[in-house]
């Protein structure tokens, strides 16, 4: 062990004056343990070193000494930026977002305890170019929706594809079975708004039996889920996921230029009685329209399995994004820590996509999701298949590839593996600024999958 950590050192000062006269800074930190932030545990010991070296040496473009250790990496986290690299605030504040609230709130990453001899071997095909596995699918069920959201879909809508080119049930299973087959072990399902599909109940039940499956959750707005999630309960739905941006009636008509705010409601109320703990409530903050309501949110935690999620509103086609309605993670979780005492910082899972918190005595909890001013791409676990069979390695990203169309020309499962292993390779390490995300053309949010 003693050695390793030597040879940890000795090469930490290579990279250091290497990154000096490329004005590339980088900050390496490692531990050497048994478990660890890029665990890794479904390879075998040969191929998780090599992995690891791989991951770590896209950053640093040096070649990395450790022996052929049976290790873990623990922790490991790699941050780096071109010092000479400025991007344009446009009006915010800089400092104001990248310092950090307090050393007792700094990000925080548990352990995986998973036991490897428990799990059934990876395929490549999930692993990146980094070192990410890729445990977790999004699928978009339709891009059909009964609400019209402004950050979501634009005032004059969007042009649905052709039902001809949507997957199939059929297919949507198969291309499930493949991923969960390989290692995926979560599964999402989004829309548009995936409970207005007449065959959800079927779906749910097809991929819940899905051997390898630990987890199958679902994105929704709730405006007919109270009635059906009895159902999808019944047919192996285990986690849900509730979109509201505001608890005023009026507001909420606004937002989503439609009625339902009882509705939605009706149905976070089904889900906590059905037992589902926590039940997670999606919130976009928006400057001039709900960031007064933060507090009232969190009150929603205090007797109920809550989860609230706050949201930094992101870019996307057609969804007027501008820098002025950010309301950074730094500041609402200002907002939350005046108002409330006892708030303390949770352990969060290294692939988590959210900061989690608690505040002591309430049943649930709350969280941020910083896609923009603190983004977790080092840890990113999520792999896209939307509705029309197109899939997607990164939300931000334009790249798209079609697994639709290899399958309805007949290929087999080892061809898709292809088309898929070559896509997750081409994934980035991170997504661009805010500000590029902002000027890239990408799809409106109910086509991509929320």
């Amino acid at each position: 062990m003693c050695d390793v950590d030597n040879e940890v050192e000795t090469w930490w000062l290579r990279v250091k004056e290497a990154r000096r006269r490329e004005q590339l800074r980088v900050r390496v930190r490692v531990r050497v343990r048994e478990a660890g932030w890029l665990f890794l545990p479904k390879l075998q010991p040969k191929t998780r070193a090599a992995t690891m070296k791989r991951y770590v040496s896209k950053f640093i473009a040096c070649p990395l000494p450790f022996t052929k250790s049976n290790f873990f990496l623990v922790n490991c986290e790699v941050e780096s930026y071109y010092a000479s690299r400025e991007s344009n605030s446009q009006g915010l504040d800089r400092s104001y977002l990248n310092r950090s609230l307090a050393k007792t709130y700094a990000t925080s990453c548990a352990t995986l305890s998973e036991d490897p001899s428990k799990d059934s071997p990876v395929s490549d095909m999930l692993i990146d170019s980094f070192g990410r596995l890729h445990t977790y699918l999004r699928i978009s069920l339709t891009e059909r929706c009964n609400l019209r959201c402004h950050y979501c879909m634009p005032a004059e809508g969007v042009e649905l594809t052709p039902s001809p080119q949507l997957l199939s049930p059929n297919e949507i299973v198969r291309l499930a079975n493949l991923f969960v087959s390989s290692g995926v072990e979560k599964i999402r399902l989004t829309g548009g708004e995936p409970t207005i599909r007449k065959d959800i109940e079927d779906i749910c039940l097809q991929l819940s039996n899905l051997k390898g499956l630990k987890t199958l959750a679902i994105t929704t707005n709730g405006i007919t889920l109270a009635k059906k999630l009895p159902k999808l309960r019944e047919c192996g739905l285990t986690s849900v996921n509730i979109s509201l941006d505001t608890l005023v009636p009026a507001k909420f008509e606004f937002i989503t230029r439609r009625k339902g705010h009882e509705r939605v409601m009706d149905s976070i109320n089904a889900a906590v009685d059905l037992g589902y703990n926590p039940v997670k409530v999606n919130c976009v903050v928006m400057r001039g329209f709900n960031e007064d309501e933060i507090c009232d949110f969190v009150e929603l935690t205090r007797e109920k399995p809550i989860n609230v999620r706050f949201i930094e509103f992101m870019p996307f086609d057609g969804n007027v994004w501008n820098v002025k309605k950010l309301v950074p993670y730094s500041e609402m979780l200002d907002t939350v820590a005046k108002q409330f005492t006892g708030l303390r910082r949770l352990k969060d899972h290294p692939t988590d996509t959210a900061k989690n918190f608690r505040i002591d005595g309430y049943c649930g909890s709350v969280s941020f999701i910083t896609s923009m001013t603190e983004h977790f791409c080092a840890g990113c676990n999520r792999l896209r298949l939307l509705a029309d069979g197109n899939f997607k390695v990164c939300l931000f990203g334009p790249a798209e590839v079609s697994l639709r169309d290899p399958l309805r020309l007949g290929a087999d499962d080892d061809a898709l593996r292809e088309v898929i292993g070559a896509a997750v390779k081409r994934k980035k390490a991170s997504h661009a600024g805010m500000f590029d995300i902002a000027r890239t053309v990408n799809r409106p949010m109910i086509h991509i999958g929320g």
